[in-house]
């Protein structure tokens, strides 16, 4: 008689971090990933260090990032970086270093410099080193791939996407501080989803036009930021952010040669797991059954009900975990690599430099085609 198949005991992960990235996205995540469990999470505030306590039984909860690749402690397959920019590459790093593979929020870095630095490390050392781009399993994504896979529109001429908010006042906080070191502002925060998912659709930029400006009273960085994306295969990409947009706009709007494709509407996996819910078996996890369906058409206004209904695709952010768990197994890649994440750092330094100078920066043409 044959035995059955042993199941690989789940991979050890330890947090750092447990603020907002850290609480709502990354520990509901893993701890819903068959492949993985919550071991350890750093934090040095107290409220934060009880809610971890409460919310994951059983997990230890230490007060320094370092404490959890030091000598002699228990140990760890995987570390996920959930902290303030300014600390995702020493972090990073020194994971690494350590032996461990990685899992960074996104920004990976600053600069594609160090992002390529982080890869090159992680190369050498032989360890997996990913970017939490949780956005390309958001559910208008998903259904927006599956639509250009099976060419409902023709060849796409021009994508817009619009990640907006209305938050006239500022919350202050890290996040929105105007230093350098910080690396806060929209382009970095929500720019970087829109820029990623727009490489993933069409491939590398060639070119970058931006116009980014600070709006509202007391704000010390960009809230209101624009960006012109031409690809290597011709696509336009227009992108938006915003947190001062009064009346909110497609989410996608995305134009080809035979027909257009507007959604409205951010997914609702963010929303569901602030709420507390958790993804698991009999949820049905990634759609708002109220929310109204994209639709696709030509000549028509979606508004008033003309063109096609798409079904959406469920959302799927606990996909990249469970991809994250295969790799580090050697059972699959990375789901989003560290040059990819470097890719995008390229074009949002290029709208930094854009906005600032109030010029269209040139990138250089990639040596192995456009891609896509």
């Amino acid at each position: 008689m044959t035995a059955a198949p042993r199941t690989p005991a789940p991979l050890r992960v330890g947090l750092v971090g447990y603020g907002l990235a850290g609480s709502v996205f990354h520990a509901p995540l893993i701890a819903a990933c068959d492949g993985l469990t919550l071991a350890a999470v750093t934090t040095g505030d107290p409220e934060r260090a009880a809610g971890a306590r409460a919310a994951h039984p059983g997990v230890r909860v230490l007060p320094r990032p370092e404490d959890l690749w030091a000598p002699g402690a228990e140990p760890l397959d995987l570390i996920v970086v959930a902290s303030p920019n300014k600390t995702h590459v020493p972090l990073a790093t020194a994971a690494l270093e350590a032996g461990l593979p990685v899992v960074v929020d996104k920004p990976l870095a600053a600069t594609a410099a160090e992002a390529r630095g982080l890869a090159d490390l992680a190369e050498r050392r032989g360890l997996l080193l990913s970017a939490f781009q949780n956005r390309r399993w958001d559910s208008d994504f998903l259904t927006l791939r599956r639509l250009l896979d099976a060419d409902g529109l023709g060849e796409v001429r021009r994508f817009e996407s619009r990640f907006e908010r209305w938050r006239p006042r500022p919350k202050g906080g890290w996040r929105e501080s105007g230093a350098p070191e910080e690396i806060g502002g929209l382009l970095y925060d929500l720019g970087s989803h829109v820029v990623d998912q727009a490489l993933v659709l069409f491939g590398p930029a060639v070119s970058v036009y931006a116009e980014s400006d600070v709006r509202r009273p007391g704000a010390e960085a960009d809230d209101d930021t624009f960006l012109a994306v031409t690809h290597a295969n011709g696509v336009r990409s227009h992108l938006y952010v915003s947190s001062t947009a009064a009346q909110l706009g497609p989410r996608f709007r995305v134009l080809g040669e035979r027909a257009g494709f507007v959604t409205y509407g951010l997914d609702p996996q963010e929303a569901a797991l602030r709420a507390g819910l958790r993804p698991g078996p009999g949820t049905a996890w990634g759609v708002d059954p109220g929310a109204p369906w994209g639709r696709v058409g030509a000549g028509e206004s979606p508004l008033t009900g003309g063109g096609t209904p798409v079904e959406p695709v469920p959302g799927d952010y606990p996909a990249f975990y469970a991809a994250v768990a295969a790799a580090v197994r050697g059972d699959g890649p990375n789901p989003v690599t560290a040059r990819e994440a470097a890719a995008a750092l390229e074009v949002l330094e290029a709208a930094k430099r854009s906005a600032r100078e109030g010029v269209t920066v040139r990138l250089p043409r990639p040596s192995g085609g456009a891609g896509g």
